[in-house]
């Protein structure tokens, strides 16, 4: 655990507006964070895979200095980097990782969803699964702990699809629905993607109530009904890609204003090898006619900064996801918006006006030790509107603090 101290020193050393590090923990070592949770006073982090775990669990009561508690480690050759908790019920994927092993020596990886009891919400106790064919499930949104809607690999199909399961029984989970993009089920031709070198499939799933809001990598987003889950079905489809760059990574609705924002993952070291990611704010008032408004303000380096663009500075720089509202814990807002941008650190935005959206904090902690450069990965923040956020590699957990304008409606 990082000592106050050591906490003073990396404030002092951050580039900051409107905010300030409240407490870090280096996840003894296993600084690889991906998504985050943090459920009444416990942090769960899940892990990237590149180093030894797939879960941390963190007591968060003191968020000054919080102390880790449990750690669990991941399957070989897998990684279980999302982590979704409801009520008693948490789960985490399992996939074949992009760094996976290979050759005749490689291990085999494990593919699908896990299903732990979290009764004692510091000793996850594993009941269940649900296996899958080929990769595994990569991203996961589970709320009410009935269905959770997963992008995952299935037979049949030769991208990712959009699985519906059922996990009201966790002990035994099991497929509820199912919705492909057009022209990726095994021999269909492709309909949606008409350029070289454009991937099409399901990253991401944010239901809200009857609708899901589906990211499709180079394919943009989808608005999927799911009123009757065994059969979804496709209401409209946008895209933005070419000319700008694609990979969308997280498709979230603010359903109240009719927005949704769809989030561009940088991929690559460089916006010329990656092309131009954006956070696109999009008009869904007529749901079968989505248009673009707006989108998010790049991140520039403050005065004084060694780069005069973040795309000088090591490492990726984008974004890579937002908080994401959740209904049942954690602060929720339509206007202001959390986001991760990878060596830009945490932005802040005020989406009071969706068509000119502003920067009103930031955060970007030191690179940690051997990086280069941060790598802000994800972001989830609580109730007391404290910003959890994980760095890809080895920078840990750090908790910071808003201390900018509260924008209300």
């Amino acid at each position: 655990m990082q000592t106050l101290t050591n906490v003073a020193e990396m404030n002092a050393k951050s580039e900051r507006w409107n905010t300030r590090l409240v407490g870090h923990h280096d996840l003894n070592g296993q600084g690889d964070g991906m998504q985050l949770l943090k459920v009444g006073q416990y942090a769960y982090v899940a892990h990237l895979g590149v180093h030894d775990m797939a879960l941390s669990i963190l007591d968060c009561a003191d968020p000054s200095a919080p102390k880790l508690v449990r750690q669990i480690p991941h399957f070989e050759n897998t990684h279980s980097h999302k982590v979704q908790i409801a009520g008693n019920l948490l789960i985490q994927n399992l996939e074949k990782p992009y760094f996976a092993q290979k050759g005749p020596q490689a291990a085999k990886h494990q593919a699908g969803i896990i299903t732990y009891d979290l009764t004692d919400p510091t000793d996850p106790r594993p009941i269940g699964r649900l296996e899958v064919e080929g990769a595994g499930v990569h991203r996961m949104w589970m709320t009410d702990g009935k269905y959770a809607h997963v992008a995952s690999s299935w037979p049949g199909y030769h991208e990712r699809v959009y699985l519906i399961a059922d996990v009201s029984d966790p002990a035994h989970p099991q497929k509820a629905g199912i919705w492909h993009i057009p022209g990726t089920k095994d021999g269909e031709q492709p309909e949606w993607l008409s350029f070289p070198g454009q991937h099409a499939y399901v990253h991401g799933i944010i239901p809200e109530g009857n609708r899901a809001y589906v990211s499709i990598v180079d394919g943009g987003m989808a608005i999927v009904d799911i009123s009757d889950v065994a059969n979804p079905k496709t209401i409209s489809h946008i895209n933005w890609h070419p000319p700008f760059g694609g990979y969308n990574h997280t498709s979230m609705p603010l359903p109240s204003r009719g927005l949704v924002l769809c989030v561009c993952e940088s991929v690559k070291e460089t916006v010329a090898e990656d092309g131009d990611k954006r956070i696109w704010v999009v008009d869904v008032r007529e749901e079968r006619q989505p248009v673009i408004r707006s989108s998010f303000p790049r991140p520039t380096p403050p005065a004084g900064s060694p780069w005069k663009d973040y795309d000088e500075r090591p490492r990726r720089f984008g974004p890579h996801n937002v908080h994401e509202n959740r209904p049942h814990y954690g602060y929720r807002s339509e206007h202001l918006i959390f986001s991760t941008w990878y060596n830009a650190g945490l932005r802040i935005t005020d989406l009071s006006n969706p068509d000119r959206p502003e920067e009103v904090g930031y955060f970007v902690p030191p690179a940690p030790e051997g990086q280069g450069a941060p790598q802000i990965n994800d972001v989830f923040v609580d109730e007391q509107r404290l910003i959890y956020l994980t760095d890809r590699y080895n920078g840990g957990m750090y908790i910071v603090e808003y201390e900018g304008p509260d924008i209300t409606p």
